[in-house]
């Protein structure tokens, strides 16, 4: 059951095995859904498709599968929008199809409009040859053949046609997507996944099964390593003036990392760490010292800063530059401890990378980093996770 589907996805490259199939099995198994085609689209493209990159191919592959349509991209051409669009429909009686020939096999017709599309200069309407509209030519739209490749038609008209070729206008995925909480946890994984430790110590049954059976019945333990997701991440949330424009992307980012890590421990700051950070936004008089956050985590916490890094370069560079109070060492002073301790850190930037270079604050905090400042995209989030992975 369902096997064909499956090699269909493989054929259209979508990136699923068989364990997704047994799933999707097993939740038919238990009328997920029934009789719906619409929910069973939904239902196969949540359990086989694990990345959203993939969406499109999955799409690809269930229209032809389930409703024979074939995605082609003939010759790499485009059609001027022109020539096919839409003033007249041509619909032929019973008899007048009968003295319409078909073109001869998909081969022919295939390398016929090869031809027409090395030929055609214009656009054409009610004919018999080229590629047009309301015609009896087997190319195009809106027209009336026994046979044809249907172009750039909006939906079916006479369910004759053999090949269609519509433009497919998708919005692709981009890597400089605004983060929402779905995307924010899959890049999040990829720090995760390389942090994980245990000891060959659990039993796994499934394993132990095939083996005893590979075995004629006689029992074959196998043990699993016991998996503990040993990441430790600190964050470092910058809130309040400038800051107040990105509070609902950065709150995404709050929600996701709670979601997705054992061990996380935040804090809060303003502009610049200086010598003290906060649990509490409405008691921030009760502040803990860079001091105590050196002593109080290990080296190896991973260490993110989440701010725009918009100031005033003094704030940075100079003791008593914080416009909140006096601050007796410079905040960079202050960074520099963080930097200096922690084995991994990164800052992640809500500001749009390509004003980064307009404000001398960035630059300053850039260089701190060593030039580890990523923006809050989904590309930008990535990249600082696989930076947090290569200093584990």
């Amino acid at each position: 059951m369902l096997i064909n589907f499956f090699l269909t996805l493989k054929k259209y490259q979508v990136r699923t095995t068989m364990r997704e199939l047994l799933d999707l099995l097993n939740a038919l198994k238990h009328e997920v859904v029934f009789s719906d085609v619409n929910a069973f689209y939904y239902l196969s493209r949540t359990v086989m498709v694990k990345d959203e990159l993939q969406y499109d191919k999955f799409d690809l592959a269930f229209a032809d599968y389930f409703k024979g349509i074939q995605a082609i991209d003939i010759f790499d051409q485009n059609i001027p929008n022109e020539w096919l669009r839409k003033e007249l429909e041509k619909r032929l009686s019973p008899e007048e199809k009968a003295e319409l020939k078909a073109m001869g096999g998909l081969d022919k017709l295939m390398e016929t409009l090869q031809e027409r599309l090395n030929e055609q200069e214009k656009r054409h309407q009610g004919g018999n040859k080229w590629i047009g509209t309301g015609g009896t030519s087997p190319f195009g739209a809106y027209g009336d053949n026994p046979e044809g490749v249907r172009i750039g038609q909006d939906g079916n008209r006479n369910f004759s046609a053999v090949k269609v070729w519509d433009k497919r206008t998708f919005k692709n995925f981009s890597d400089d997507e605004s983060l929402s909480s779905r995307n924010i946890q899959m890049a999040l994984r990829k720090l995760r996944r390389f942090a994980r430790t245990g000891a060959a110590e659990v039993l796994d049954i499934h394993d132990t099964i095939g083996a005893t059976a590979k075995n004629a019945g006689l029992l074959d333990i196998k043990m699993a390593p016991e998996r503990h997701n040993a990441v430790k991440v600190l964050v470092f949330f910058d809130v309040g003036g400038s800051m107040d424009a990105h509070v609902r992307q950065v709150q995404e980012l709050f929600s996701a990392v709670h979601s997705e890590f054992k061990y996380l421990e935040y804090f809060y700051f303003h502009n610049c760490v200086y010598e003290g950070v906060w649990k509490d936004n409405a008691r921030r008089a009760q502040t803990i010292s860079i001091d105590e956050i050196t002593r109080s985590f290990g080296r190896d916490y991973k260490c993110i800063f989440v701010g725009d890094a918009t100031m005033g370069p003094y704030e940075i560079t100079y003791p008593g530059g914080s416009v909140e109070h006096w601050n007796e060492h410079a905040g960079e002073y202050y960074l520099n401890q963080l930097l200096m301790h922690f084995n991994a850190s990164v800052w992640l930037n809500p500001q749009p990378e390509q004003v980064w270079r307009y404000h001398h604050s960035i630059q300053i905090i850039r260089q701190f980093m060593s030039e580890r400042m990523y923006g809050l995209t989904v590309k930008g989030l990535e990249e600082a996770m696989s930076t947090l992975v290569k200093k584990h």
